[in-house]
C-alpha cells in the first residue's frame, strides 16, 4: 500500500520537473534569441565602419556592389593617417591628456573612497551620496558654467583645460565604485593593522589597494573612457589644430565643407576605437567585478 502511494506521488513530481525543464529551455532559447538580435544590431555599425575604411574613394563614390563588402580592400586610408603629422598630433594630444586624467582621477577617487568608507567621520554617508548624485548631472548642463570658469583662468584653447575638467566627470563615478569595493573588505583587516601600529596611508597602500585591485581597474577603465572618447568638451574649449584631440580632430581635418572623405574618416574612427577595445578585451572581467561590487555595497 505504501509502495503504491509513493509511486502515485512520484508521477506528479516528475511531471512538474519535466514542465520546469521545458520552461527553462524556452527561457534560455528566448534569451539567446534576444541577445542575438542585440549583438547583430550593435555589431553592424563597427562592421560597416571597418569595411568602409578598407575602400578607396573611387569605390565609395562609384556605389557599385554591396556597401557592406570592400570589393578591392586597401590600407591606403590607414597609411595616410599614420604618416600624417597632423593626425599624429591629434593622437598624441589625446594620449597624454587621457594619461593625466586617469592618474589625477584615480588618485582623487582612491583617497576619497578610502576616507568615506573607512575613516568614518561625521557626515561621510551624506557626502558619499552626494558624490554619486554629482555623477547624475548631465555634462551638457555643466560645460557652459565651466566655460566661464576656465575662461577666467585663461585656459581656453589649451589642452590643459581638459586635464582640469575631465576629472569632474570621472571622479564621482570612480569614487562610487571604489567606495563599494572598499566597503566589501572586512573591517578586521584594517582594525588588526591599526592595532599593529600601521597608519592609515600604510593601510591604504599595503592592504586596500592590493585587495581592491579589480575595483581600481574598473574605475581606471572608466576614467580612460572619459578622457579618450569625450567630444563635447574638446569641441567647446579647443579651436586650433595644434591643441585639438583625436575626437574633434577627425571632424575638423577630414570634413571640408560638404566634402566627406568617408574612407579616411572611417579609418580614423577605427584607429581611435582601437585603444578602448583592446583595454576592454583584456580587462573586462575586472571591469564587471568592480561594477558589481560598487553596485551592491556602500
Amino acid at each position: 500500500m505504501t509502495s503504491i502511494t509513493a509511486t502515485a506521488n512520484a508521477v506528479p513530481r516528475k511531471a512538474k520537473v519535466g514542465s520546469l525543464e521545458r520552461q527553462n529551455r524556452w527561457a534560455l532559447r528566448g534569451s539567446f534569441a534576444a541577445l542575438s538580435v542585440f549583438v547583430v544590431i550593435f555589431l553592424v555599425p563597427p562592421f560597416y565602419m571597418i569595411m568602409t575604411s578598407l575602400k578607396s574613394s573611387a569605390e565609395i563614390s562609384a556605389q557599385k556592389g554591396s556597401p557592406w563588402i570592400a570589393q578591392n580592400p586597401t590600407l591606403d586610408n590607414f597609411v595616410y593617417l599614420v604618416t600624417n603629422e597632423q593626425f599624429q598630433r591629434y593622437f598624441l594630444n589625446s594620449a597624454w591628456v587621457t594619461a593625466l586624467v586617469v592618474i589625477l582621477s584615480m588618485t582623487i577617487a582612491i583617497l576619497a573612497a578610502f576616507s568615506l568608507s573607512r575613516m568614518g567621520f561625521k557626515g561621510s554617508q551624506v557626502i558619499s551620496t552626494g558624490v554619486f548624485l554629482t555623477y547624475l548631472v548631465p555634462p551638457s548642463l555643466l560645460f557652459i558654467p565651466l566655460f566661464q570658469i576656465v575662461g577666467g583662468l585663461g585656459l581656453i584653447n589649451n589642452t590643459w583645460v581638459l586635464v582640469l575638467l575631465f576629472p569632474t566627470l570621472a571622479v564621482p563615478f570612480c569614487t562610487w565604485i571604489m567606495i563599494g569595493y572598499f566597503s566589501s573588505i572586512p573591517r578586521e583587516l584594517d582594525e588588526a593593522a591599526l592595532i599593529d601600529g600601521a597608519s592609515y596611508p600604510q593601510i591604504l597602500l599595503k592592504i586596500f589597494i592590493p585587495v581592491a585591485l579589480p575595483g581600481i581597474i574598473a574605475a581606471t577603465i572608466f576614467a580612460f573612457t572619459v578622457g579618450w572618447g569625450a567630444f563635447l568638451y574638446p569641441l567647446a574649449y579647443l579651436y586650433s589644430a595644434d591643441q585639438a584631440v583625436l575626437t574633434i580632430g577627425i571632424v575638423r581635418e577630414l570634413i571640408r565643407g560638404d566634402v566627406f572623405a568617408w574612407g579616411t574618416i572611417m579609418a580614423a574612427c577605427v584607429i581611435g576605437a582601437a585603444p578602448p577595445i583592446i583595454i576592454y578585451t583584456f580587462l573586462m572581467d575586472y571591469y564587471v567585478a568592480g561594477l558589481t561590487a560598487g553596485a551592491t555595497k556602500g
